[in-house]
């Protein structure tokens, strides 16, 4: 089976955002951290400078590479973060936000490095995908005035409270 691996490009910032991302997620570490040559002038620093930096998030690999400032993250790509409950969301919302990032809309985010976020606890989908259809848009309708997903409100609405 091919193995599919989302390869991140940064200015300068690789291994800064690998250590910002592995300390936020369980079950997270780095793999390695690679320079490029001293005598190839690297698209984003000097010789010696830190070119990839292999890591995993949860088990899920990904690659960090300093590239240089020729492109940048957009909302086009994002990463989903499934979580369990309000006590989730606000975790990772947090740690995600932390050292400048900004909040969107809808349980959306891009944290410090530009990256974009969806905090998205599982009840989210359980009553947005569920049979009854009156539920469901009720509970769409709630989510779509929210900035950060708020389980209860949710639930309530859900309810037609």
């Amino acid at each position: 089976m091919p193995k599919i691996t989302p390869f991140l490009w940064f200015d300068t910032q690789a291994e800064e955002a690998a250590n910002f991302y592995v300390s936020i997620f369980p079950n997270s570490r780095i793999l390695s951290v690679n320079r490029y040559p001293d005598d190839v002038p690297p698209p984003a620093g000097p010789g010696g400078s830190v070119s990839t930096v292999y890591f995993e998030l949860d088990g899920q690999g990904f690659t960090a590479l300093n590239g240089g400032p020729h492109f940048k993250f957009d909302e086009a790509v994002s990463f989903t973060v499934d979580c369990d409950g309000q006590a989730q969301v606000d975790r990772y919302w947090d740690a995600l936000l932390a050292g400048g990032g900004q909040p969107s809309a809808c349980g959306w985010l891009k944290d410090r490095y530009g990256l974009s976020w969806q905090i998205t606890p599982r009840q989210l989908i359980e009553l947005t995908t569920g049979p009854d259809k009156a539920v469901a848009g009720r509970v769409f309708a709630a989510m779509m005035q929210m900035v950060k997903i708020d389980v209860p409100t949710l639930e309530k609405a859900a309810r037609g409270e």
